[in-house]
């Protein structure tokens, strides 16, 4: 095809197809037109549902790649891989696409005011705002409109949405959005945290919204350090992920023991760092929450999550993120906050533990017996210790009924 001949404008010229691309290439590449895309662009993502959009460059963040591996050589990711398991490529947005030139990034704020009703009654169990709701699917579907201007123009583009391939936050930072708080969250100027962040990668060198970062708008205040109810906030900016809820509660494996109490009624994600910061309080002030979508997941039934099977798990928290796709991770959480906050007197409450303590998984088994251990329940804990053959399940429930012992005594 490259040496077929086409009509050009001018009369009685011919060119083949290459040399029409690169003509095109070159009317498309000059700075107005290359301002007028950015616009365009702009104007599209911002029209399908984001709150903050920006332009910036797609040159690596080594900086970011070197913050990433210290962490990594300090223990700080836990077991996360996401944009740790290869910061070479995280950090480098050519490997998202050949060529890279620009970065448009988007903002899409989740904050929304708490739903009055929780579950009908049932144990609660607490859910981070950002899963609420698939925030990111608004915001995927936003970045691709802008996408479809780019190539309906000849440039490559390609969206990254809660995706590994970028370090999303320092996209943000760069491109002027906001500023790194101390609890490591990107803070929009006067509007605060609670935002999902995406971009898209392209090779159209476009226009730049802004000069740089923004200033540093937490001057002093570093509320959200003692705030956090595991410490682990270990200095500004920087979140030893061991000790972070946040990602304990997505870790795979048993939930470490000097972490279950604080989890407290959470299932998914903690917010206590965006709850306690100044600047979200006045973005709260200034303009008042909308109301939660319809369909909004802000709590969880404990009871019944906790002794739900794998099929109905993954029909209704399929979206979220499950180490494995292990939905034992779900009901493993479920059980510590029933230990938490649960009424250890309700009949469904009793036969959550017993049913619990049957489970065929012995990691379901140990956070149950801790779980009946915190509620005292050591009628159910002393029937299944004579039927338990698992060591480490053992260990748990003769562990639960001393501290049972204890608090008798």
């Amino acid at each position: 095809m490259t040496g077929h001949l086409i009509p050009t404008p001018m009369a009685h010229t011919w060119e083949t197809w290459q040399e029409r691309k690169v003509r095109l290439r070159a009317q498309a590449s000059t700075p107005d037109a290359l301002a007028s895309l950015a616009a365009r662009v702009i104007q599209a993502v911002s029209e399908a549902g984001v709150d903050a959009v920006a332009i910036t460059g797609a040159q690596p963040f080594p900086e970011v790649r070197q913050a990433i591996q210290d962490r990594k050589a300090a223990g700080y990711h836990a077991t996360m891989s996401f944009t740790f398991k290869r910061p070479e490529r995280s950090t480098d947005p050519g490997f998202i696409v050949a060529g890279a030139q620009s970065l448009v990034v988007a903002a899409r704020s989740y904050r929304r005011a708490l739903p009055t009703e929780s579950v009908d009654e049932q144990v609660p169990g607490r859910v981070a705002q950002y899963q609420w709701t698939d925030h990111y699917d608004v915001l995927k579907t936003a970045l691709s409109a802008g996408a479809a201007v780019l190539r309906a123009e000849g440039w490559k583009a390609r969206v990254v949405v809660d995706d590994n391939a970028l370090v999303d936050r320092a996209a943000a930072h760069r491109a002027g959005l906001g500023w790194w708080g101390k609890n490591a969250n990107l803070l929009l100027p006067g509007r605060g945290s609670w935002f999902v962040l995406g971009s898209l990668v392209t090779d159209a060198p476009m226009p730049h919204t802004s000069d740089g970062p923004v200033a540093d708008g937490c001057g002093s205040c570093n509320r959200c350090i003692p705030a956090c109810p595991t410490a682990a906030i270990v200095s500004p900016g920087v979140i030893d992920a061991r000790r972070c809820l946040a990602w304990i509660v997505q870790a795979p494996g048993d939930i470490p023991l000097e972490f279950r109490v604080a989890m407290g009624d959470r299932i998914y994600g903690c917010d206590d760092c965006q709850d306690v910061c100044p600047v979200n309080k006045a973005a709260d002030r200034v303009v008042t929450p909308p109301e939660a979508e319809a369909e909004a997941c802000a709590w969880v039934p404990l009871v019944e999550l906790a002794m739900a099977t794998s099929a109905h798990i993954t029909a209704r928290y399929g979206r979220w993120y499950i180490p494995g796709r292990d939905t034992d991770a779900l009901r493993r959480n479920a059980l510590v906050a029933l230990g938490n906050v649960g009424d250890a007197t309700a009949g469904e409450v009793q036969d959550a533990v017993q049913f619990c303590l049957a489970d065929p998984n012995p990691m379901i088994r140990r956070h149950t017996a801790w779980a009946a251990g915190r509620l005292g329940l050591d009628g159910a804990l002393a029937s299944a210790l004579s039927n338990e053959l698992d060591p480490s399940v053992r260990v748990e429930i003769t562990a639960a009924r001393a501290v049972i012992a204890t608090v008798v005594h």
